[in-house]
C-alpha cells in the first residue's frame, strides 16, 4: 500500500475513515480526522443475518475511536434512521462525547438514550439547517435535504485543506409533505467555493431517472380510500416514515375514518413527531386500539409496523392470528406501503399468503416511493458541487460501483474515485489523495444485555446445535479409586427422539461403557483424555449409524 512519503507529500491532510457501512446497507459510521480533532458522522446499527442465530443487533467496532478518545470532539447525525443512530447507546458508554443533530433526529435519539439511562449524562445540541458548529479544527454545516424521514441533513465538513460534503441519505423532492425542498442553492454555493470531495448516497445508483415525490403516494392513498369505503384498512409501513403516516392520516380524515397506530416503534416515533410539530393530526382522529370495537370496520384505519415481514411485528402477529386486539377477516384490505428490503422477500410473501388465506385483500403495488436518489439526482448533486474527488458511500459494493461509473461519466478522473472498504484511511488534500493505512473495524454482536460476548466460536456452536443437535454423556467417577460410580448416561436434544430410538441409544450407551471400562483398565485419570475418547468414539459410531454429526458434550463428575 502506498504511503505518503513515497509520493513526496508532507503537507496537512484530512483523514476520512469509514468504520462501517460500506459492505452493506446499515451500520453507518465515519470518522473525519484532522490533526488533533476527530468528528464522527452517524452511529448506526445493522440487523443480524439469518445465520447469526439469537443475535439481536450488530454494532460497529469503535476500537479506533477508543484509542483516540481524547481527539473525538463529537458525533454528528444526518437523520434518525436506526442504521444511522441505533448504535449510539452502546458507543456512548465507551466514548461519552456531545451529539449534534436536527430537531426530530434529536427527539428520536433522546427517546433511545432515555431507555438506556444515558439521557442525563449525554450532552446534546439541536442544530438548525444552515447552522454550523466548530468541533476542534473542523466546522460542520447542516444542509437541508429530503429523505423518507423528516429533518434529514447533508453535512459540509469544512477543514483547513478543503470542504468535504457528506450527503447522508437523500433524494431531491421538490414537493415534500413536510418542510421545505432540498437546499440545492447551498450545494451550488459550496461548489463555487470548491469542494474537495463528495461522499454521496449510493442506494439507488443503479436506477435510472428520478425518485418520485413522496406526495405521489398521497394520491394513491386517496384512490385506495375511495375504492374501499366498505372495508377496514390496515396499512403497513416503516415506523420512521412520518410523511407517509401524515398522508395516511390526511386521507383517513378526509373519508371520516378513525386511526389506530399499532406497533411500539411506530407509537414512539409518532408521539415524538407530534411533540415536535413534525406531524399534524386533526382532533379526535387518533383512537386507542381498545376502542376499535366501538366503530364499524369501514370507519377505521390501522397504521402498523411489520411491512418487512418481521416475526414479532404487529402485522405478522395479525396474519398468524396471534394478535390480541385485531382479527383479520374478509372485510379487511391490507396495504404494504413499502418495498421488501433485499433478503426480506420470503418473509413478506409468507405474511401476504397468511393474510390472503384469511380472506383479506392485499395491495402491495404503487403504494411506496424510495427515500433515496436515483441516477439523475446523483448527477445533479455532482454537477452542483463539482468535487475533485468522489467517494461513493451507503450501499453494497455494486451500488457504490454504479455511482463511481456516474462520477466517471461526469468527468471525474478514475484515479480520483475511491471505492473504500470499512477501515480504510483515505487522506485528502488539495494536491494529494490516497488510501494510506487501515484501522481495526468489525461487527460487535449484541445478544440481550451482552455486547460483544458472542463471537464467531459461539455462533459456530449455535449453528452446529441448530443443524445437528447435541448428545450429552454423563459419567460419575469415584474420587478415591477412579472407578465408575454411576453412568454413563446419555441425553439427546435436537438429534433423535429418544423414545423412538431405544435401540440406537442403548448401543451408544454400551459403547460408552466399553470406552470408560477401557480408560479405567488403562489407569487413565486425565479427564481431558477421557473426554476426547468419549467424543471420538461416539462421533464415529453416530456418523456410521445415522450420517449425522451432533455436538458431543461429555460431563465427568467426581463423587
Amino acid at each position: 500500500m502506498k504511503k505518503k512519503k513515497q509520493l513526496n507529500y508532507e503537507g496537512p491532510s484530512l483523514k476520512v475513515i469509514p468504520l462501517g457501512g460500506l459492505e452493506q446497507i446499515g451500520m453507518n459510521i465515519t470518522a473525519f480526522e484532522f490533526d488533533d480533532s476527530i468528528v464522527v458522522v452517524d452511529c448506526g446499527l445493522s440487523f443480524p443475518d439469518d445465520d447469526m442465530l439469537g443475535i439481536d443487533l450488530v454494532i460497529p467496532d469503535i476500537t479506533y475511536l477508543e484509542e483516540n478518545v481524547e481527539k473525538v470532539k463529537g458525533i454528528v447525525i444526518t437523520h434518525g434512521h436506526e442504521d444511522h443512530i441505533g448504535a449510539l447507546p452502546y458507543v456512548l458508554r465507551q466514548i461519552n462525547v456531545p451529539i449534534y443533530a436536527t430537531r426530530l433526529t434529536m427527539g428520536l435519539i433522546e427517546h433511545k438514550l432515555k431507555e438506556h439511562g444515558l439521557l442525563e449524562s449525554t450532552k446534546r445540541k439541536v442544530m438548525k439547517f444552515g447552522q454550523s458548529v466548530n468541533l476542534g479544527q473542523l466546522r460542520i454545516e447542516f444542509i437541508k435535504t429530503n429523505h423518507s424521514i423528516v429533518d434529514a441533513a447533508a453535512l459540509a465538513i469544512h477543514s483547513p485543506v478543503g470542504i468535504v460534503i457528506h450527503t447522508g441519505d437523500f433524494k431531491v423532492d421538490y414537493t415534500p409533505v413536510f418542510g421545505e425542498a432540498i437546499d440545492l442553492q447551498r450545494f451550488a454555493e459550496l461548489g463555487k467555493k470548491g469542494v474537495l470531495a463528495l461522499m454521496c448516497d449510493s442506494t439507488n445508483a443503479e436506477r435510472k431517472g428520478f425518485t418520485q415525490s413522496e406526495r405521489t403516494v398521497g394520491h394513491t392513498f386517496d384512490t385506495i380510500f375511495h375504492e374501499h369505503q366498505g372495508s377496514r384498512l390496515i396499512i403497513a409501513t416503516f415506523a420512521s416514515n412520518v410523511d407517509r403516516v401524515q398522508q395516511i392520516i390526511n386521507s383517513a380524515h378526509k373519508y371520516g375514518r378513525k386511526v389506530v397506530v399499532e406497533g411500539r416503534s411506530m407509537v414512539n416515533i409518532i408521539e415524538t413527531a407530534m411533540n415536535l410539530g413534525c406531524i399534524s393530526i386533526p382532533d379526535n382522529t387518533l383512537v386507542e386500539i381498545d376502542r376499535l370495537k366501538d366503530y364499524p370496520d369501514d370507519r377505521t384505519v390501522i397504521i402498523t409496523t411489520g411491512s418487512q415481514g418481521e416475526n414479532m411485528a404487529a402485522l405478522s402477529r395479525m396474519a398468524s392470528g396471534m394478535h390480541r386486539k385485531v382479527t383479520i377477516g374478509p372485510n379487511d384490505t391490507i396495504i404494504f406501503s413499502s418495498n421488501p428490503i433485499p433478503g426480506n422477500e420470503k418473509a413478506v410473501t409468507k405474511v401476504i399468503n397468511e393474510l390472503e388465506i384469511k380472506g383479506a385483500e392485499v395491495i402491495f403495488q404503487d403504494v411506496h416511493v424510495s427515500g433515496h436518489a436515483c441516477q439523475e439526482e446523483i448527477k445533479l448533486i455532482y454537477t452542483l458541487t463539482q468535487p475533485k474527488y468522489a467517494v461513493p458511500i451507503h450501499g453494497e459494493y455494486k451500488h457504490r460501483k454504479a455511482q463511481g461509473e456516474i462520477a466517471a461519466e461526469l468527468g471525474i478522473p478514475k484515479e480520483n474515485i475511491f471505492m473504500l472498504t470499512s477501515g480504510d484511511v483515505l487522506e485528502l488534500s488539495g494536491e494529494y489523495a490516497a488510501v494510506t493505512d487501515k484501522v481495526q473495524v468489525g461487527a460487535i454482536l449484541v445478544d440481550g444485555l451482552g455486547v460483544g460476548d458472542v463471537g464467531n466460536v459461539v455462533l459456530r456452536d449455535r449453528q452446529h446445535l441448530a443443524e445437528d443437535g447435541i448428545m450429552i454423556v454423563v459419567v460419575a467417577l469415584d474420587g478415591v479409586t477412579g472407578q465408575i460410580a454411576s453412568g454413563p448416561d446419555l441425553v439427546s436434544r435436537g438429534f433423535v427422539y429418544v423414545k423412538e430410538s431405544d435401540e440406537l441409544m442403548e448401543e451408544a450407551r454400551q459403547l460408552m461403557e466399553s470406552v470408560m471400562d477401557n480408560c479405567v483398565a488403562r489407569g487413565c485419570t486425565d479427564w481431558g483424555r477421557i473426554k476426547t475418547s468419549i467424543k471420538d468414539s461416539l462421533s464415529d459410531f453416530i456418523w456410521k449409524k445415522t450420517k449425522r454429526s451432533p455436538m458431543i458434550l461429555p460431563i465427568i463428575m467426581e463423587t
